[in-house]
């Protein structure tokens, strides 16, 4: 998910989809744990989105929007 795409979304928002993303990869980490993971790519690729949002959320903290 680029992060303009982010941008777009209110704070709410940003912070349920932090929760999906860290539940998506701990049943990711599971599954590679268990042998039973397809692409082992999409880690990183959650990891990398999951900064994204922390990202924006902790600017619009420090600008005072949230």
């Amino acid at each position: 998910m680029k992060a303009s795409e982010l941008r777009e979304l209110s704070s709410e928002e940003l912070q349920i989809k932090l929760k999906d993303l860290k539940q998506e990869l701990f049943n990711l980490r599971f599954q590679l744990a268990v042998n039973q993971l397809e692409n082992p790519m999409r880690i990183s690729a959650v990891k990398k989105d999951i900064a994204r949002v922390s990202t924006i959320l902790r600017q619009r903290e420090l600008s005072g929007e949230a």
